[in-house]
């Protein structure tokens, strides 16, 4: 099994989010990614990052959200683009997981016609309540043809507990990791925004924009534990992190 990590864009948001005492106009860059893994039975996406659209025209894309996490990336620095440079085109992916409904990791969702789509049935729940879009919910972005296969407890996508999907609600309701066993480079938790930073894995503090500050708190705690136990634990939107990584066509295994 193989893993590549993907660029999915990238975003400027205030600093005070995630770290308390920063000036409110001060701002900080965010990457956005997302993870292909190449296992026998099928390609993986965990997560599908933003829409290239949003690189063109944020406001038509996103409304008022485009205020809040700003888009600063080139349409080619995102998913679809970067599948083609492995030599993968939409229709070579055959399950997409969503960590989560927001614009940000599941913006390409729509252009992946042949996967099955899995969600944990809270976020989807979430992402179709009464006054959604305020939670940061765009229908355009996580709605697409085929509707989702949900989960609500651990999930093995393939049954071999190589690809595990976990549910750590916090960030959101139904906020899911993914644990991958790789024969080489041993365990990686997918984090995504249940931990956006090493920093919040470190002090146990989850960002202010969280919809549950105690199970995030808890959900911290389960990815210390892992992180503290050697699997190495990606964060969502952790900079020094993503600089550090092998990206695009290089790998772990």
């Amino acid at each position: 099994m193989k893993m590549h990590f993907l660029e999915g864009g990238r975003l400027r948001m205030r600093r005070s989010i995630y770290f308390a005492g920063a000036a409110k106009d001060e701002t900080m860059e965010l990457p956005v990614h997302a993870t292909l893994i190449r296992h026998s039975r099928g390609n993986v996406l965990f997560d599908s990052g933003c829409n290239p659209e949003a690189a063109i025209d944020p406001q038509a894309r996103w409304g008022g959200l485009s205020k809040v996490m700003t888009p600063i990336f080139a349409p080619e620095q995102t998913v679809l683009w970067q599948l083609k440079r492995l030599g993968l085109e939409p229709d070579d992916i055959d399950v997409v997981v969503c960590s989560h409904l927001h614009p940000d990791h599941c913006g390409c969702n729509v252009n992946f016609r042949r996967a099955t789509i899995l969600c944990h049935e809270a976020e989807l729940a979430a992402a179709k309540a009464e006054g959604a879009e305020q939670q940061g919910y765009l229908r355009s972005e996580w709605e697409q043809p085929q509707g989702f296969q949900t989960f609500n407890a651990e999930h093995d996508v393939f049954g071999d507990a190589r690809v595990v999907l976990l549910p750590m609600p916090g960030h959101t309701p139904g906020m899911t990791v993914a644990r991958l066993a790789l024969e080489r480079d041993g365990t990686f938790i997918l984090a995504s925004d249940a931990a956006p930073l090493q920093k919040n894995i470190d002090e146990g503090i989850a960002p202010k924009n969280t919809w549950n500050l105690d199970l995030a708190a808890q959900a911290l705690g389960q990815l210390k534990t892992f992180r503290d136990g050697g699997d190495t634990v990606i964060s969502g939107h952790d900079d020094a992190q993503w600089q550090a990584l092998r990206k695009g066509t290089e790998f772990y295994e």
